[in-house]
């Protein structure tokens, strides 16, 4: 693979971008030394399929999962995370809302 250490993703077509998780398929596939019939049949595709995820045509977003799982690449699913930003004025808010205190009951 050629050096990918800055992409202008916003720049890419989307064809470009199914092209670069296309190859990134396959480079994997090829590094673990498995054939396209022995993936897709791991994961529960016709070799057809594979090939149309390979060269960048349209698959659905399961049949992506199931072939990152067979890789063992579902680690690449940690780009996906969400985390919650809470502001400063938010925490400073929820600050003053906690009880610092307990009174007896009379």
């Amino acid at each position: 693979m050629t050096d990918n250490s800055y992409k202008n993703w916003p720049a890419m077509s989307d064809k470009a971008l199914a092209l670069h998780l296309g190859d990134f398929i396959k480079h994997h596939r090829m590094e673990q030394n498995k054939t396209q019939e022995a993936l897709a049949l791991a994961a529960g595709i016709s070799r057809s399929t594979l090939s149309l995820l390979e060269r960048g045509e349209t698959v659905t977003m399961a049949t992506f999962i199931q072939v990152l799982r067979v890789l063992d690449l579902l680690n690449v699913m940690e780009a996906f995370n969400v985390v919650k930003v809470i502001s400063p004025m938010a925490l400073v808010k929820e600050a003053k809302s906690q009880r610092y205190r307990v009174r007896a009951k009379k």
